[in-house]
């Protein structure tokens, strides 16, 4: 085929291309259809390219042509599908996410208390009974873990190695509280109470040899948000075990599939929670910085991702949207 009839075969296709590719980039988006019909013309485009820089290869003005308007529609296709992602993440971190911990309120309630109630409790026993502490670190075993096993834990392994091993340690932990509340809720409340019972018991050791102020500065740092993520893990799962003992006029089946689904959304964000807190447990808490300034880290991170959680929470609440399906927001 000689040029001037590839031209003419193609010219059609051409200027349709370039048609649709103007109106995506001024109205920012097209229907359906269209973007279809711009996506076939794109790659039929493309194809008519590689094929004249072979046979049509002296012809300079054909391939600049083609190849600017290949590379103009490339642009606002993946352009197009850049801002696609970008409008769901915004969505799911201003409406989805918020709305779903929302709706999560009373679960979260009675999952920080099924964690803290333990902790207070084995903390101030252990702080304040000898026979406890002697129980519970026999044959002066706590003083080595006071006085270096705690915080070498911290500073044993590279910075990265150690933040990611406890980015998906915390993974693990989050799933299994949130997966385990389909046993009826039992096995999450007993994650959760264990949890809360291993953090109370070294700091009740902490506390009992006067170094209290130690243990706060090695646990605030990462420990506000990432136990507040575990908890958050676990009122989700108890919300899908109290679909099965009270699925309401729902078949029990169905009861748990709308809330694991509903539920599932939370988990998404809370690994966000997770990698954050990680970060800061790498490389902040285990730093010769002093006290403050990583518990004041700490705090930042803590403030910033449920600060946010919470001011979109309380907007959906006002604007009359707290009982938003987040599952629909990810179809």
């Amino acid at each position: 085929m000689d040029i001037d009839a590839f031209v003419a075969a193609h010219q059609g296709a051409w200027w349709r291309l370039q048609q649709l590719t103007e109106r995506a980039r001024k109205v920012t988006q097209v229907t359906p259809d269209e973007l279809d019909e711009m996506i076939h013309l794109y790659q039929r485009t493309g194809a008519n390219l590689a094929n004249a820089r072979v046979a049509y290869a002296a012809d300079s003005a054909l391939t600049n042509r083609l190849t600017l308007l290949v590379s103009d529609a490339h642009g606002v296709l993946y352009g197009q599908r850049d801002t696609e992602v970008r409008r769901g993440v915004i969505q799911f971190a201003t409406v989805t996410f918020p709305a779903a911990i929302y709706s999560l309120r009373k679960y979260i309630l009675v999952a920080a208390l099924v964690t803290f109630v333990p902790w207070a409790i084995f903390q101030i026993w252990l702080s304040v009974s000898p026979t406890a502490f002697d129980v519970a670190a026999p044959d002066g075993s706590g003083q080595q873990y006071i006085n270096q096993d705690f915080e070498d834990y911290y500073s044993n392994q590279p910075s990265q190695n150690f933040a990611t091993q406890v980015f998906f340690n915390n993974i693990r932990v989050g799933f299994l509280a949130f997966a385990a509340g389909v046993l009826l809720c039992v096995v999450t409340v007993a994650l959760l109470a264990w949890n809360g019972a291993n953090v109370g018991m070294a700091g009740g050791l902490f506390t009992h040899a006067g170094q209290a102020d130690k243990f706060w500065g090695l646990i605030l740092p990462h420990g506000l948000l990432e136990l507040s993520a575990v908890v958050v893990a676990g009122a989700a799962g108890l919300r899908i075990g109290w679909s099965i003992i009270d699925p309401g006029d729902r078949p029990r089946f169905n009861a748990l599939t709308d809330e694991a689904r509903r539920s599932g959304s939370v988990l998404v964000g809370l690994v966000v929670a997770f990698l954050m807190a990680a970060v800061v447990e790498g490389f902040v808490t285990g730093r010769p910085w002093p006290t403050a300034l990583r518990v004041g880290i700490g705090v930042f991170v803590f403030t910033v991702f449920w600060g946010w959680t919470i001011v979109y929470a309380v907007r959906l609440r006002r604007e009359g949207l707290e009982n938003f399906a987040p599952d629909a927001a990810l179809g």
